[in-house]
């Protein structure tokens, strides 16, 4: 059964009980761009923050060589997979050097990507800006390493194979961040509008009658989603880093 006048605007709204303001608030024009701020995005940017520290504190507290925590051992397990990732990308060297960006982008982004699935709350990735931010610094690592390990010789890609091809590999290059930050703000987005139609739309006698499992197996399928992505997000960073410091590029 339907919600009669069922709009994702109005699920949203009888779902906010924070009392945040649901849209942007405008702080001003910068070279004639607008400034634009969610509250929404920076409350739960700050939430997820706090999560990811007491995660870290949660793994850190008691740890020990010969006897260690669940916690400790479920990040050891991800500083070991991570670290794989890195090395099959670059040289251990250059890897130590983003080593502590990548472990920050998976355990941030997967935070923010889980809250998403919490009604009430909202995935910071759900936010183009948010994505944006992470594309940017992924952006700029890209520059900074691939200039620290090669000097001046990094921008000889740009001229290869032939030097009228510039215009080309600089527009791969921008891409790079646009399609990171698209790809992760896209899903996250219509993961968050999927779970409030469900939410919106089954309700009643068809919700008692069973519609929840619907609920409940796009909450899994959510679940996946955000690891996934944050999956995706990560690789992606390694592998544009690696090319950009490999010594044939």
């Amino acid at each position: 059964m339907a919600a009669a006048g069922f709009s994702i605007e109005k699920v949203e709204h009888e779902l906010d009980i924070w009392g945040l303001p649901a849209h942007p608030v405008h702080l001003g024009d910068i070279g004639g761009f607008p400034i634009d701020v969610n509250p929404k995005t920076i409350v739960f940017t700050w939430v997820a923050m706090i999560i990811v520290l007491l995660l870290g504190v949660l793994a850190a507290r008691g740890a020990s060589v010969r006897r260690p925590t669940r916690m400790q051992s479920l990040f050891e397990l991800m500083f070991d997979f991570l670290r794989g990732l890195i090395n099959e990308n670059m040289s251990p060297q250059k890897g130590n050097s983003i080593f502590t960006l990548i472990v920050t982008f998976f355990l941030f982004i997967t935070t923010c990507n889980f809250l998403g699935l919490v009604p009430t709350l909202m995935a910071p990735t759900a936010d183009h800006q948010t994505t944006f931010a992470f594309a940017l610094i992924t952006f700029f690592m890209m520059f900074w390493l691939g200039i620290k390990y090669k000097g001046p010789g990094y921008f000889k890609h740009y001229l290869k194979p032939f030097p009228f091809f510039l215009p080309i590999t600089i527009l791969e290059d921008l891409a790079k961040p646009l399609t990171l930050a698209f790809r992760l703000f896209g899903n996250m987005k219509g993961k968050e509008v999927m779970i409030l139609a469900l939410l919106g739309l089954i309700t009643g006698v068809a919700e008692w009658g069973g519609g929840f499992l619907a609920s409940v197996a796009w909450l899994g399928f959510g679940v996946f989603v955000s690891l996934i992505q944050a999956f995706v997000f990560t690789m992606l960073t390694i592998a544009y880093i690696g090319i950009a410091v490999a010594d044939d590029h």
